[in-house]
């Protein structure tokens, strides 16, 4: 018998993507509600008690409704909200984050999705903590741009226009008269000004950092795709620290996975070549790229990462979690 998949919110924007990808496979029964049943409760509730593993693509506060109201006790869930990012009874599902977690992904009853930006973020940093090569208290400031798809259906109708109707604006937390212009010619806006996102907590515990990191994020004028930046000071690193023992730490990290890691670290040579990151550059991909560019005569590392926020950073990191948890990727990292 083929496992039942049911996803609760697929008309969502990563839930739109985790069943386009699904519904075409044969090796899994993708259970759905009618338009009508969407809104019920109920019929939600059953849904995702029929199911061998249901994927929550809903708002926080929704998401844990949903785990609240499960009554079958078989049932494991992935969910791809910030509800349980930080919670200790739930597995973190970042396959590629340290050794033996795809093998708790595997096992786990509870996943909890890792937000789009925590993936980048966590990939440059969780194996240089536990490399000893960065200090845990370390004082991080991350930078990053996303598509605008991140900030969901309300932030791309924002951006695009959204139904015909709707004031273009209404996603936004500034009133329409203090933007200079209409939304939709913005081509980049910085928020998360008061450094009180709500990744920050998860970046830090996933990371390993002792001290929560300074988090800057931005919406680029493109619908998906991400680059993600950190900046390391080397006269604050451990004295024989340099950019290629940094880039051989993170290189050595995931070529232990093989097969497993969707996760490539540029070749000196490569990351030389680079005049620029394009953010887009991996969009409909589940693949996450990562660069050390140094200035060792300055004494400054500039790590980063480039993925697309709706593939490893949400639909594609779902779909990874969930064949780890059916078995159909046999091989642990």
């Amino acid at each position: 018998m083929k496992p039942a998949v049911f996803i609760d919110g697929d008309q969502g924007t990563t839930g739109l993507q985790i069943r386009s990808q699904l519904e075409s496979r044969a090796d899994i029964e993708l259970l759905t509600l009618s338009a009508a049943l969407r809104k019920d409760s109920r019929a939600r509730t059953e849904a995702i008690d029929s199911a061998d593993i249901a994927i929550l693509c809903l708002p926080d506060s929704a998401a844990r409704e949903a785990v609240a109201s499960v009554r079958n006790p078989a049932v494991r869930i992935i969910d791809a909200s910030s509800a349980y990012r930080t919670a200790p009874d739930w597995t973190y599902g970042f396959p590629e984050m340290t050794a033996g977690q795809a093998d708790l992904i595997r096992g786990a009853r509870r996943v909890s999705n890792p937000g789009c930006y925590p993936t980048g973020a966590i990939a440059l940093l969780r194996p240089l903590i536990e490399a000893g090569l960065l200090p845990a208290n370390y004082p991080i400031v991350i930078n990053a741009v996303s598509g605008y798809s991140g900030g969901g259906r309300a932030r791309i109708d924002a951006f695009e226009g959204g139904p015909p109707g709707n004031p273009v604006a209404s996603a936004l937390p500034l009133p329409v008269s203090a933007l200079p212009l209409p939304v939709s010619t913005l081509a980049f806006q910085v928020y998360g000004l008061h450094l009180d996102h709500k990744h920050t907590p998860e970046i830090q515990l996933q990371a390993g950092l002792a001290a929560r990191p300074a988090f800057v994020p931005a919406y680029g004028n493109f619908r998906q795709g991400m680059v993600l930046t950190i900046v390391l000071q080397l006269r604050l690193l451990a004295k024989a620290t340099t950019s290629d023992s940094l880039r051989h730490c993170l290189h050595t990290h995931y070529a232990r996975q093989s097969s497993q890691s969707n996760i490539e670290v540029l070749t000196n040579d490569r990351a030389a070549s680079l005049e620029h990151l394009d953010p887009q550059v991996l969009n409909g991909s589940n693949q996450l790229q990562l660069g050390v560019f140094g200035n060792d005569l300055e004494g400054q590392v500039l790590l980063s990462a480039v993925f697309d926020n709706l593939g490893k950073g949400a639909c594609g990191a779902a779909i990874q979690n969930l064949e780890l948890m059916l078995g159909f990727n046999a091989t642990a990292p």
